[in-house]
């Protein structure tokens, strides 16, 4: 839209069915977002109008809800969904309080899709293999993009906690400052478009990816969430001598019963699982430990002011707004259910059966599709086209045959 036009009122509209466009580019039968595929209208949030610093022309990038022309918020909306769930805490006189930690990986340009990923060539003409986490070297010559990065983050009004290095080959990790979960989702998804911007300017790409690279650690999403009254800002997973509540215990709770159900929401792609089935620091189970990064919840240690739980399933390619809802969603049912978690595990376990998620997207798919529960929490209107997209998605991958079956399977008997 021309600035003179955004700036005039007039209003943007697209067509249902752009909510649900598959990661191909297709869509759905129509019957999943109305027959008529009829417009929304998208309604800039007035906090997230943002000029971009790394435009060349002058351009701004506005973050809008998805409204239905009767003003309603549409069903569809993943950022419209993580309101809904926000405005059941304030019902109660509860805000959640969230933080995100986003792994990424930089690589050289890929043109070939058939070829691995490379990290790009550092200062001294080598790639790096692996040995940097954590480091503060750097010879992999990304100290002019990171720099980049923080300018624009700063003028965009993106705050940051801490920036390192992680354990795969030239991967990184963001920690976002802890804040009202609208917010962080829209931090989280400025950012991570922030990052393939200036990525294309140093010759470069960002890959958010879950799995990436064979033999590598995958790139996580954690959603780190408390809750707080909205009255005085106490953390209600401590009490006043700085024990643990019924409620942090509801809240895990919460989050075990309806993990299995809510998987495909937190990892939505063939990929997610890649990450997902080498479950070092990755674990797929609703297991909850203290300080164990083998746990699929983990609660971090911490002073009682800063008891949180820590949701370790999403990847970096979940949808920010929809994991964050799902996870404030599952603590919510918790806590209204007054749901009791299991014990907690430490040091090397076992995952129950009780306690596996599925671990492929075909199973994750279907688990949601017979969930009452995530239908009650979001609507049937949004699990369904969901899950129709979704499927989409799954068949496309189906209809290709990769390389290691060819190299594999082809001289079988």
């Amino acid at each position: 839209m021309t600035a003179e036009g955004f700036l005039e009122g007039r209003r943007l509209q697209m067509a249902r069915g752009v909510l649900l466009q598959c990661i191909m580019g297709g869509y759905p039968p129509a019957r999943f977002y109305g027959s008529d595929d009829g417009d929304l209208a998208l309604v800039a949030d007035d906090r997230h109008i943002h000029r971009l610093p790394w435009s060349d022309e002058p351009r701004a990038l506005a973050i809008c809800d998805a409204v239905e022309l009767t003003g309603a918020s549409s069903g569809l909306s993943t950022r419209g969904l993580l309101k809904a769930v926000i405005a059941r805490y304030a019902a109660l006189g509860l805000a959640p309080v969230v933080a995100t930690e986003l792994e990424f990986f930089v690589f050289a340009p890929n043109s070939d899709p058939n070829q691995a990923f490379l990290p790009p060539l550092g200062k001294d003409g080598r790639r790096e293999e692996g040995q940097s986490a954590f480091s503060v070297s750097s010879n992999n010559g990304l100290r002019p993009f990171f720099n980049e990065v923080y300018r624009y983050m700063e003028a965009l009004g993106l705050p940051r906690d801490t920036f390192m290095h992680e354990m795969g080959v030239s991967q990184f990790e963001i920690n976002l400052l802890h804040g009202d979960p609208l917010l962080l989702a829209d931090q989280t998804l400025l950012f991570k478009h922030l990052l393939k911007e200036v990525a294309l300017k140093h010759g470069l790409i960002v890959v958010c990816m879950a799995k990436p690279l064979a033999h590598t650690p995958g790139s996580s999403m954690h959603i780190h969430q408390s809750l707080v009254q909205i009255s005085d800002g106490h953390n209600v997973f401590s009490d006043a001598d700085g024990a643990p509540t019924a409620t942090f215990r509801h809240f895990i709770g919460g989050l075990q019963a309806c993990m299995a159900d809510f998987t495909a929401l937190f990892a939505p792609n063939v990929n997610s699982y890649q990450r997902l089935c080498h479950p070092y620091a990755s674990p797929n189970n609703a297991c909850w430990s203290e300080d164990n990064r083998a746990a699929g919840l983990r609660i971090p240690a911490s002073s009682p002011v800063a008891r949180r739980v820590e949701n370790r399933l999403p990847g970096a390619d979940t949808n920010p707004y929809l994991a964050i809802a799902a996870s404030l969603a599952a603590g919510l049912h918790g806590i209204e259910q007054q749901l009791e978690p299991t014990a907690a595990i430490q040091g090397e376990f076992e995952v129950p059966d009780h306690l596996s998620l599925p671990c492929t997207l075909h199973a994750a798919l279907e688990r949601l599709k017979r969930s009452e529960l995530a239908r009650e929490m979001f609507g049937n209107e949004f699990i369904d086209g969901y899950i129709a997209t979704k499927s989409m998605e799954l068949t496309s991958f189906f209809d290709e045959i990769t390389p290691w079956e060819r190299r594999v399977l082809a001289a079988q008997a």
